[in-house]
């Protein structure tokens, strides 16, 4: 099985180029594992769109789970496509589960543009439980401290926690609760942001089916629409992560657009014979 491996700010995905079928949840924790196979936060598999000229990916989590979108994965795939040399660099179309989005490669590869849709605040849209409602700085106790949420959809759901203070520890101690929160039927990503000034926020990061993560295209964005739509700051905005920084810009309607960086790592091929079993 062929693959080539990218990372976006420390978000790394491995992109499949020869699979006919998209891979088997144990396939996905076997080539993502990071001692036992070739490491990574996802996998993305490349498949017919069914129109002309327009490209499709599906998107897998390391846990095995698919995931509707992700913004860093997108930005990856479409820098994969440009360097296979399957597009130019105007804007072209990638179809995920989540729908439709515009891309674009700029400066000879040198950062890559998305478009993701406009990022909703609906119960129904995320999905969230309860009465249908904006889910705005809503109260949630969670481990004995009370958090003020803000739920987003960005073609897939976001948790947004704005703190005076966050840190890795403090993600990876909340996150796991919030994901799994009976709030969320369909589990959720989790940004804790501090707000740094009117156009720049800091996030750290908890992605569903992944865990603690360096970056993340999608989180930038619902931790920036839920920043605007607080009043906290305004578009556009330089979101900082641990992996690096990205440019989001937050249109009057909530649609968004991610702007930053994708490379190439290496390439390789995994033997079929590492998929009999899957690691312990």
């Amino acid at each position: 099985m062929k693959f080539q491996k990218y990372q976006a700010l420390g978000n790394d995905y491995l992109v499949l180029q020869d699979a006919a079928l998209p891979p088997q949840p144990g396939i996905v924790r076997q080539l993502c594992h990071r001692q036992l196979g070739a490491g990574a936060d996802g996998v993305l598999w490349p498949h017919p769109s069914g129109q002309a000229g327009e490209f499709a990916v599906r998107i897998f989590n390391p846990d095995g789970s698919e995931a509707e979108t992700s913004g860093n994965g997108l930005r990856i795939f479409a820098r994969y496509l440009w360097d296979c040399g399957l597009v130019a660099a105007a804007q072209f179309a990638v179809t995920t589960l989540a729908g439709t989005v515009q891309c674009q490669v700029l400066a000879g590869g040198a950062a890559v543009r998305v478009q993701l849709g406009r990022a909703r605040f609906e119960s129904s849209a995320i999905p969230v439980a309860g009465a249908a409602r904006a889910v705005v700085n809503e109260p949630l106790r969670v481990a004995g401290r009370l958090l003020h949420i803000t739920a987003v959809s960005v073609g897939n759901p976001h948790c947004v926690v704005p703190l005076a203070r966050i840190s890795a520890a403090l993600v990876q101690r909340l996150g796991p609760l919030l994901e799994h929160h009976a709030l969320f039927p369909q589990r959720t990503n989790v940004q804790l942001v501090r707000v740094l000034a009117a156009h720049q926020i800091q996030i750290e990061i908890w992605e569903r089916g992944a865990g603690y993560t360096l970056a993340s295209g999608s989180s930038s964005c619902a931790a920036a629409a839920a920043c605007v739509r607080l009043g906290l700051c305004r578009s556009p905005l330089q979101v900082r992560m641990p992996g690096g920084l990205l440019q989001v810009q937050v249109a009057p309607d909530y649609s968004v657009t991610l702007e930053g960086p994708a490379q190439k790592v290496y390439e390789g091929v995994a033997d079929p014979e590492d998929f009999d079993s899957e690691p312990a």
